[in-house]
C-alpha cells in the first residue's frame, strides 16, 4: 500500500480516499480483500518440513496426555477394573480421539480457517463480525478476484451474545493454561516415585522447581529453543508407539476396543457416566490443532496428525490397557510408568522419564506462548487493558513476552500445584475449561456454515446436533467434577471473562463518545491568504473578518474523513506560501459570532491520535489549539485500524493522504493485524509524506519537503486523556440503582484502570514524546 493521492470528485486536487477503498500502486481495491495476506502454502519437501515443525508446537499437549489419562479413569486407590471395563473404557478413548481431534478438528474445523489461514475461537468471531471499517460490500470485480461469493451478514442482534460467548471460551482457555502446566509437569515428575519410592514426598517441590525455571526463562523467548521442540516431540511419540506395541502383545484382544459397541455397552451396563470426565483428558489440546492454523496450514496439520500423532496415541493407550488387563493391581499405582517395558529402574524407564519431562515442559511452553498470543490479540481488539509487551523475535511478530501475564501465570500455577499436591487431584480439576472451549467452537462453526461458508441451514444444524451432543456429554461429565476441584479453572475463567467483557463494554462507550462528539475543521479553523496583487473573487459563503480586500477567507468543508476539501488547484501556490490560520474561540457550537484568534506555527511534527475511525479531527487537536494557540509545522492525524487478519506486511502498513486545505496537514492510516502490537515508525511516515509532496510543482515540493524534514526528528504524540464521567440513563423506577452502579463501574473502576494501564504503554519512544490533552468524556 504505497502512499498515494487520488482525484477528487471535480478533478481539482487530492482528497483522502473513501474508507472502504485503498490505492495500491495504480490499482484501487476494496480493503477487505486487497490487504489480506494469503494462507501459508507449501508443497513437496517444504510441506513435509512444515508438518514436522508442527509436532513441537501443536501436539505437545495432546501428546503428553498418556501420562495421566488411564489413572484419571481408574484411580490408583480404587478397585482394579475388569477386562470388559478396560476394553469399554479404551473404546471410549479410541472413539473420542477419532471423533473429536480427527474428524471434528482435523477434517472439518481446519476448513473453516479464514481467507488468510487463521483459526481459533476469536478468529471465528472476527469472521462473523469484522471491524466496522471493513464491513463494506465487496464489488463484483473484487469478488471475482478473491474468489468470494456475496456473503450473508451475521445477525447484529447476536453480536453481543456471540462476543460474550467467544470471550468466555477464550478466558477459560487462558485459565486452562494454569492446569496444563501443573498437570503435565506433576505427572511427568511423579514417575520418579516409581523408581525411587523414597522421594515420593518430594514430587511437589521438584515440580515447583521445574515450573519456576520454566517461567524464569520466558524473557529469553522461545525462538532460541524452538528448533529442539519438534525433534523431542517426534522421538517422544515414537517411544509411545514402540512401548505400546510391546505392551499390546501381552493381550492382543485389546484391539476389540475399536468396536464402538464396547463403549456403548460399558456405559449401559455400568451407568458410569463420570468415566467421560477421564476420557476427556485424552483430547485436551485438540483446540490447538485449530488455533495454530495460521502458523502452519491445513495440509501440514492433517499430515502430521493422521500420519504420526493419531496412530502413536492409539498404540500408547491400547498398550497401557493391555497391561492393566494382564497385570492388574501391579500397574495401578502409576499406569504410565509401571507399564514401560523392562525393569522399573532400567535404561528404557529413564529414557522415557527424561523425554516425558522434556515433552511436558514443551507442552507447558506451548501453552504459555499461546496465552501470550491470546493476550496480545485481546489487547489489540480492546477487550483487555493495555499491558506491556516485548517482542522476543526479530522475524516472528507473534513471539511476544508479556511480563504481567508471565508472573501471574507462574504464581497461579505454583499455588495450584501446592494446593492439589498430586496429579490425581489435579486431573479432577482439569478438563472443564477444555470441554467449554470445544463447545464454543462447535457453536461458532455451526453459525459460520450459514453466514460465512453459505451452506444450507441443515448442514450447520446437523453439525451442531452431532458434535454439540458429544461436546455436551463431555461438558456435563466435567461439570460434575466442579465440587472436586473443577471450580478453580471455572472461577479463574469467570474472573477473566468479567474483566474482558467489562473492558470491551466500557471502551466501546468511550469510542462512541469520541465518534459522536467529533468536530470538523471548518467549525474550528479558518484561513486567510494574501493575494499579493492577484485579483480573486471571494467565496460568497464567507467573508474576511477584517474587511481587507486583499484577503480572502476560505472555508474548510467536512466532506472527507478529516473534515476538509481541496480548494481549486490554481490557488495552492498562492495560499500555501503566505497563509494565516485562525481558530474560533467560543462555546461548543462555534457559531460565526465567536472570537477568532490568529495561530502561529510551531517547529515540530505532531501526531494527533484519532481514537475512532469517524469523520472529523481528534478531540486532542481541538483542545491542543485552545491550550496553545499555534499550529505545529507538520500535523499528522493518525488512525490505527486492526484488521481481521493476524499480520500486515510492512509495505502495507501505512497509507498517507495529503490535506491540501491546510499546509502541512496529513492523514495517516496505520493498519495492524490482530496479533500485532502498535509501534509507529515516524521515519517511514515522513518518507511517505515526502513522496506525496514530490508530486507537487517543483518549487512547492522543495519547500514542503524541506519543512517536513526540518521537524522530522522532533516529533510529539498528542493523545486525549479522557476524564470519564457516567452519563445518567433514563430507565424508569430502577434508573437510580442503574445509574449508581453505572457510575461506580465507569468512574471508580474503569477510570482508575485507564490510569493504571495507559494506551501508550507499548509505544516506542520516551514519555517526553507524549502530550496528554485532557478531555471530559461523559459516556
Amino acid at each position: 500500500m504505497a502512499s498515494h493521492t487520488t482525484l477528487s470528485k471535480d478533478g481539482h486536487g487530492d482528497v483522502a480516499p473513501a474508507p472502504d477503498e485503498l490505492s495500491i500502486g495504480e490499482k484501487r481495491v476494496v480493503i477487505d480483500h486487497g490487504m489480506r495476506r494469503q494462507a501459508l502454502r507449501a508443497s513437496g519437501v517444504g510441506l513435509i518440513l512444515l508438518s514436522f515443525q508442527a509436532l513441537g508446537i501443536i501436539y505437545s499437549d495432546i501428546g503428553t496426555s498418556p501420562l495421566y489419562v488411564l489413572n484419571g479413569l481408574w484411580s490408583a486407590s480404587g478397585p482394579v477394573p475388569s477386562k470388559e471395563d478396560v476394553i469399554g473404557g479404551l473404546s471410549a478413548i479410541v472413539w473420542s480421539l477419532t471423533l473429536v481431534p480427527l474428524i471434528k478438528y482435523v477434517i472439518i474445523c481446519l476448513r473453516f480457517g479464514t481467507h488468510e489461514g487463521e483459526g481459533g475461537t476469536f478468529a471465528l468471531y472476527q469472521g462473523l463480525y469484522p471491524p466496522k471499517a471493513f464491513e463494506t460490500a465487496p464489488t463484483r470485480d473484487s469478488m471475482l478476484t478473491a474468489g468470494h461469493k456475496m456473503a450473508l451478514r451475521a445477525p447484529q442482534k447476536l453480536r453481543w451474545v456471540l462476543l460474550a460467548w467467544s470471550l468466555f471460551g477464550t478466558a477459560l482457555t487462558m485459565a486452562d493454561g494454569v492446569f496444563t502446566c501443573a498437570v503435565s509437569v506433576t505427572s511427568a515428575v511423579g514417575g520418579i516415585a516409581v523408581a525411587k519410592p523414597s522421594v515420593s514426598s518430594d514430587v511437589t517441590p521438584i515440580s515447583i522447581a521445574f515450573i519456576i525455571v520454566l517461567f524464569l526463562a520466558q524473557p529469553l523467548g522461545t525462538s532460541r529453543l524452538g528448533f529442539l521442540f519438534a525433534p523431542i516431540t517426534f522421538v517422544w511419540l515414537l517411544l509411545l508407539a514402540a512401548t505400546g506395541i510391546v505392551n499390546i502383545v501381552t493381550f492382543p484382544g485389546i484391539w476389540r476396543a475399536y468396536d464402538p459397541s464396547r463403549a456403548i455397552e460399558y456405559f449401559v451396563r455400568t451407568g458410569n457416566y463420570d468415566l467421560l470426565a477421564g476420557v476427556l483428558l485424552a483430547v485436551t489440546g485438540c483446540e490447538a490443532l485449530f488455533a495454530n492454523l495460521g502458523q502452519f496450514n491445513m495440509t501440514s496439520i492433517q499430515i502430521s496428525f493422521i500420519g504420526l500423532v493419531y496412530p502413536c496415541l492409539i498404540l500408547a493407550y491400547l498398550g497401557q490397557g493391555a497391561r492393566v488387563i494382564a497385570d492388574g493391581e501391579a500397574v495401578m499405582s502409576n499406569i504410565f510408568y509401571t507399564t514401560i517395558p523392562g525393569s522399573s529402574n532400567g535404561p528404557l524407564f529413564w529414557i522415557m522419564y527424561v523425554f516425558a519431562i522434556l515433552a511436558t515442559l514443551i507442552a507447558s511452553q506451548a501453552m504459555i506462548t499461546g496465552t501470550f498470543s491470546l493476550t496480545q490479540q485481546l489487547v489489540n481488539m480492546k477487550s483487555l487493558p493495555p499491558l506491556r509487551m516485548k517482542s522476543t523475535s526479530e522475524t516472528l511478530q507473534g513471539q511476544v513476552y508479556i511480563p504481567a501475564v508471565n508472573w501471574i501465570l507462574m504464581i497461579a500455577t505454583i499455588i495450584v500445584v501446592a494446593a492439589f499436591k498430586s496429579s490425581a487431584q489435579l486431573t479432577n480439576a482439569y478438563g472443564f475449561a477444555v470441554s467449554t472451549v470445544m463447545f464454543s467452537t462447535t457453536v461458532l462453526i455451526a453459525i459460520q456454515c450459514r453466514y460465512v461458508k453459505q451452506l444450507p441451514i441443515i448442514v450447520g444444524l446437523a453439525y451442531f446436533v452431532f458434535f454439540g451432543f458429544i461436546d455436551g456429554l463431555f461438558w456435563g461429565a466435567a461439570l460434575k467434577k466442579v465440587p472436586e476441584g473443577a471450580w478453580v479453572p471455572l472461577m479463574l475463567g469467570a474472573i477473566l471473562w468479567i474483566l474482558m467483557f467489562f473492558w470491551t463494554w466500557a471502551k466501546g462507550l468511550e469510542e462512541r463518545f469520541d465518534g459522536a462528539s467529533r468536530r470538523t475543521l471548518d467549525r474550528f479553523i479558518s484561513t486567510s491568504s494574501s493575494t499579493h496583487g492577484h485579483e480573486k473573487q471571494a467565496n460568497p459563503h464567507t467573508s474576511n473578518e477584517n474587511g481587507n480586500s486583499n484577503s480572502v477567507q476560505y472555508p474548510i468543508h467536512p466532506e472527507t474523513r478529516f473534515g476538509v476539501m481541496n480548494e481549486d488547484e490554481g490557488h495552492d501556490e498562492m495560499l500555501l506560501r503566505d497563509v494565516t490560520y485562525y481558530c474560533t474561540v467560543g462555546g461548543a457550537d462555534m457559531d460565526g459570532d465567536d472570537e477568532k484568534r490568529e495561530l502561529g506555527r510551531l517547529p515540530v511534527l505532531a501526531v494527533f491520535h484519532r481514537m475512532t475511525h469517524e469523520r472529523g479531527v481528534p478531540h486532542s487537536f481541538v483542545s491542543f489549539i485552545r491550550s496553545w494557540p499555534a499550529l505545529p509545522r507538520v500535523v499528522v492525524f493518525l488512525s490505527v485500524h486492526t484488521l481481521p487478519i493476524a499480520r500486515v506486511d510492512a509495505e502495507d502498513r501505512y497509507v498517507v493522504d495529503k490535506i491540501e486545505s491546510v499546509s502541512g496537514f496529513y492523514g495517516v492510516s496505520c493498519y495492524l493485524g490482530f496479533r500485532e502490537e502498535f509501534q509507529l515508525d515516524v521515519s517511514e511516515v515522513v518518507k511517505r509524506i515526502c513522496a506525496i509532496e514530490s508530486r507537487s510543482s517543483p518549487k512547492l515540493a522543495e519547500e514542503q519537503i524541506k519543512n517536513v524534514n526540518s521537524v522530522a526528528s522532533s516529533f510529539t504524540h498528542v493523545i486525549p486523556h479522557y476524564e470519564v464521567l457516567s452519563r445518567p440513563i433514563e430507565g424508569g423506577r430502577l434508573s437510580p440503582i442503574v445509574n449508581y452502579v453505572r457510575k461506580m463501574l465507569i468512574e471508580d473502576v474503569y477510570a482508575r484502570l485507564c490510569v493504571m494501564f495507559p494506551e501508550t504503554v507499548n509505544w516506542l519512544g520516551s514519555p517526553d514524546e507524549i502530550i496528554r490533552i485532557g478531555v471530559n468524556a461523559r459516556i
